[in-house]
Parts: C-alpha cells; sequence; structure tokens
C-alpha cells in the first residue's frame, strides 16, 4: 500500500474532534469494525456510527494531539493525548493509543482505540 492511500492521521482525528458523523462513516468500509478497547467490535458503518454517536453524546467535545505515529504495512499506530469537553465544563486530558487498518482502496476496516474513559465522567 502507497501513502498516497492511507488516511491520514490528522484527518482521521480532524473528522473525530468535529464531531462530524457523516463523514466519520465515509472513512470506513462498509463491514469496518471500530473497537474501543475491551468493548464488543462495532461492525459495519451503521454500528458504528450509533455508537460513536451514543459516546459524543456523554461529551461536550474532544481535541486529539498526536504525540508519535507510526506506519507498518496498512496498520497506523498513533499514540495521542486527547483532551474531553465534559458535561460539567471541565477539561481532561488523557493518554491514548489508536491504531487503524487501511485497505487498498483507503478506506479504515479496523479501527481499535485504547484509552481509560474514567477520568471523562469522574
Amino acid at each position: 500500500m502507497t501513502s498516497s492511500t492511507r488516511p491520514q492521521a490528522r484527518d482521521v482525528f480532524s473528522v473525530i474532534d468535529a464531531m462530524d458523523l457523516t463523514t466519520l462513516g465515509s472513512l470506513f468500509t462498509e463491514d469496518g469494525r471500530l473497537t474501543f478497547g475491551n468493548n464488543a467490535p462495532m461492525i459495519g458503518v451503521e454500528e458504528i456510527l450509533n455508537g460513536t454517536k451514543q459516546f459524543f453524546d456523554t461529551i461536550g467535545g474532544l481535541h486529539h494531539t498526536i504525540v508519535n505515529e507510526w506506519h507498518v504495512d496498512g496498520q497506523t499506530i498513533i499514540e495521542l493525548e486527547v483532551t474531553y469537553d465534559r458535561k460539567d465544563g471541565q477539561q481532561v486530558t488523557i493518554p491514548c493509543v489508536t491504531i487503524f487498518h487501511s485497505n487498498n482502496d483507503g478506506k479504515i476496516d479496523h479501527y481499535r482505540v485504547y484509552f481509560d474513559v474514567a477520568p471523562i465522567y469522574a
């Protein structure tokens, strides 16, 4: 896979930070998988968007800052700091690792997020 077909991490996080579900859905294959930590994967664009909307409904906003980024074959591995705007007006920044795999068409077919959400709701 060439780098031209791989989604750019900064662009993916820009879509997420905008909480733009329509564009987010267009980044995934129809049978794409999204897994948050040890939760069951969400499979398919509709399930991914429904689950992501449910999460977005619990926060006021978010902003991703890329700390490190690596590319191995079709995998993109990103170390991040994510700042969440909580519903109570407070902000919390959490370390996170995201790994996504893109197919030959540049669509994400597997996206995994590893972080501890407890501080968001504390």
